[in-house]
Formats: structure tokens, sequence, C-alpha cells
């Protein structure tokens, strides 16, 4: 017994090592890897993060689009083996895990005022709505990260290019629903920050969702009191909202009892 587990060992090691191969001579035609090159390459004195970062993003950009050509190149030729291999290598680098390196922060500056209607933003926020309605599945479950994501970005998007929409606050309330839901907590204060300050008489729980995230994630007592408050003379009057209302009412009083030391 203990001869076979140890032959089943040594067959999961050689796998591991020998790594997952393509069938028959497709294995030829496969770019070998080097694993002697240097890891740590030091980029040009004077490059930031973020150059290096954008630099990046337009090369991956590029790469797919290459495989996009290719693949559109081939099936117009007819070579039908090499469209199967640059279609399995587009499904792989799509479904190969991708970061931002760089959150792009939210200004919470009062110089911006959602004032004024802009058609493509609308198109922006609404193409947002739309990834978020996507991306529930199944009610009561969590939703699908990258419709999430997708949804991120047009709200974003809305943000940076039309930053005198009338639909800025709504689109950061929502990227921050989206942050919360990620668990950035930082992020997602930021979002309902810029929310309530781009339109005070904004018809979103930002305040309420601001106070929660400085009370229970950030545990900044005293802003979250003050906010707790503010959420309950303006954002308290939508019928809707009187759940946030009763939630802040507790917090605010427990808040208190924590300053004189009754908790």
């Amino acid at each position: 017994m203990a001869k076979v587990v140890c032959t089943i060992v040594l067959v999961a090691m050689l796998n591991v090592l020998v790594g997952c191969q393509e069938p028959g001579p497709e294995r030829a035609r496969l770019v070998p890897t080097d694993d002697t090159r240097p890891l740590n390459v030091a980029p040009p004195a004077g490059t930031s993060e973020a150059d290096i970062v954008e630099e990046m993003a337009i090369n991956r950009e590029a790469y797919r689009k290459s495989l996009e050509m290719l693949i559109g190149y081939y099936n117009r030729t007819g070579n039908n083996m090499k469209l199967e291999r640059a279609q399995k290598e587009l499904r792989e680098f799509q479904l190969m895990t991708k970061y931002n390196y760089i959150m792009e922060p939210v200004l919470t500056s009062d110089r911006l005022k959602a004032t004024t209607p802009v058609a493509a933003a609308d198109d922006l926020y609404y193409d947002g709505l739309a990834f978020e309605k996507s991306a529930v599945l199944i009610p009561g479950l969590p939703r699908n990260e990258n419709k999430l994501r997708l949804a991120l970005q047009s709200y974003n998007r809305l943000i940076k290019e039309h930053p005198t929409s009338d639909k800025i606050d709504d689109a950061a309330y929502k990227a921050g629903v989206i942050m919360e839901e990620f668990k950035d907590y930082v992020v997602a204060l930021d979002y309902y920050q810029s929310a309530y300050k781009w339109d005070p008489e904004t018809i979103h729980p930002a305040r309420f969702r601001a106070a929660r995230i400085l009370d229970k994630q950030l545990h900044r007592y005293a802003e979250a009191l003050e906010l707790y408050q503010e959420a309950i003379r303006i954002e308290a009057r939508f019928d809707k909202y009187r759940q946030w209302k009763e939630f802040a009412e507790t917090r605010i009083t427990d808040i208190q009892k924590l300053d004189e030391g009754e908790l």
C-alpha cells in the first residue's frame, strides 16, 4: 500500500514539474518561458509608478487588440488551425487576473457641482446601472464581481469626463456602494462624501452610509456622530430612509454613551 501511495505522489510531482502540456504537435508551437530572466528590473531614473502602470495598461490593451486582429485575419483567410490557437490565447488572456494598480481617487472638491444635464454622462450612468442589474445572478446571493467592476468603470468615466453633469453625485454614490461591497471602506467613504458635497440635496442616503463607515469600520466616532446628526436633518426627509434614520438615532445614543463612559 505504501508503495502505491509513493508512486502516486511521484507521478503528481512529475506532473507539476513537467507542467500541463498541449496535446500532440501543438506543444512545439508554444512560446518557451524563460525563468532565468531577472525579475527585479529597475526602471529608468525618474520613472514614476504612474508612468509604469500607464505603459503596462497600453501594452496590455495593445496585446488584446493584436489577438483580435489576428483572429479576424485567420477567420478571413480560413486558417482554422491558427484561428483556434489565437482564440484560445485570447480566452486565456481575458480570464487572466488583472489589477488596477492605481485606483483613481475621487476628489471631494467643493468646486464640483452636479448641475448640468449631459447626454453622454446620462448614457454612462445608465450603462453602469445596466451592468449592476446584470450582476445579480440570483437574488440574495453576492453579485457578480466582474459586472460590478464594469459598472464602477462607467461611473468613474462619468465623473472624470463630465465633472459638471447632474449625474456625478449619482455616479459617486453608486460607486461608493460597489466599493463598500468590495470592503474597500476608505474609498467608499470618499465616494459617499463626494456625492453629498457635489449635490447637498442628493436623493441618495450618502451621509447615512458615510457615517456608518466612519462609525462601524473606521471607528472615528466623533465624525460619525456629527454626520449621523446631519443625515437625520437632511436625508431623513425621505420616508424611504426611515430605517436609516432609526439606525442613526440608535447609534447616536450609543456613541454618546460611549463618550460618557457608560458602555
